[in-house]
C-alpha cells in the first residue's frame, strides 16, 4: 500500500506542517546538524539562482529594514506637515486673539484662514445678534433653511457644490467646485456658518477627515460668540 504524497504529505503521514512545528520546538537541531543548515539553497526573490538559506535570510533582512525605512521617512513627512498645520493654525488664532474690535472679528477670521491656508474663496454669515449689527456684510439674512441645515450638522460639511445657497455669499459662486461647510455654535446655539471654497473638485472630498476643520469651527464659534451680546 503506497503512501499519498504532494506538497503537504510526508512519507508515513508526516506533513510539512509537523516538520516545521518540530524545527520549531527543537531549536538544537541546526547546531547538532550545521553541515544540513550550510547545504540548503533556495531560490532568489530577485532571480532564478539559488542561494544559501543565510543569503536568503539576509535578503528578507534587508526588505524589512527598507520597509521600515520607508515607514519612517512617511512618519517623519506627516509630522511635519502636522507641525505646519499646527503653525498655521496658531497664527489664525493669534491674529483672532489680538483683535480689539469685535466688530472686525469676522472679516479678520476669514482673511486669516485664506492667507494661512491658501483657501481661494471664504464667505461667513452670523444671525441673531440683534439690530446693531444687521447692517454689517456678515450679518445679511441667512435663510431658515440654512439655519436649519447649520443646526443639524454635527461635523462640518464637505464634498461637492450642488447649488449650495451658502456657496452663493462667495465672490465668484460659479468658480467653486467643491466646499466646506463649518457650523459656528455657541453651546448647543448654532449662530454661524463658515464655508470655505474651491475651484478644485476633489479639495473638499465627502470622505476626507473632518476634526482639523471641527477645530477650527470651535475656535471660530469661541470668539465670534461675543458678537451675540453686541454693547
Amino acid at each position: 500500500m503506497s503512501n499519498p504524497t504532494g506538497p503537504s504529505t510526508g512519507v508515513h503521514g508526516i506533513t510539512e506542517a509537523d516538520i516545521a512545528n518540530y524545527l520549531a520546538n527543537t531549536p538544537g537541531f541546526f547546531e547538532r546538524h550545521a553541515d544540513l543548515l550550510a547545504s540548503v539553497h533556495l531560490t532568489s526573490p530577485h532571480g532564478q539562482r539559488a542561494v544559501s538559506l543565510q543569503e536568503r535570510q539576509m535578503e528578507m533582512l534587508r526588505e524589512r529594514i527598507k520597509g521600515l525605512e520607508m515607514r519612517i521617512v512617511e512618519m517623519i513627512r506627516h509630522g511635519q506637515e502636522n507641525l505646519a498645520i499646527a503653525d498655521r493654525l496658531h497664527r489664525c488664532t493669534r491674529s483672532v486673539l489680538l483683535t480689539a474690535d469685535a466688530r472686525e472679528l469676522p472679516a479678520r477670521l476669514v482673511e486669516s484662514l485664506q492667507h494661512e491656508f491658501m483657501i481661494p474663496q471664504a464667505a461667513i454669515r452670523l444671525w441673531g445678534l440683534g439690530e446693531a449689527l444687521a447692517a454689517e456684510p456678515w450679518a445679511q439674512p441667512a435663510s431658515s433653511d440654512v439655519q436649519s441645515f447649520t443646526a443639524s450638522l454635527t461635523v462640518p460639511y464637505c464634498g461637492v457644490n450642488a447649488g449650495f445657497e451658502a456657496a452663493r455669499w462667495f465672490a465668484e459662486p460659479s468658480a467653486v467646485m467643491s466646499l466646506a461647510m463649518i457650523p459656528l455654535r455657541h453651546g448647543d446655539t448654532s449662530f454661524g456658518l463658515l464655508v470655505l471654497g474651491s475651484p478644485d473638485p476633489t479639495r473638499y472630498a465627502a470622505d476626507m477627515g473632518t476634526d482639523f476643520l471641527q477645530r477650527v469651527g470651535e475656535i471660530a464659534g469661541a470668539a465670534l460668540s461675543r458678537l451675540r451680546t453686541p454693547a
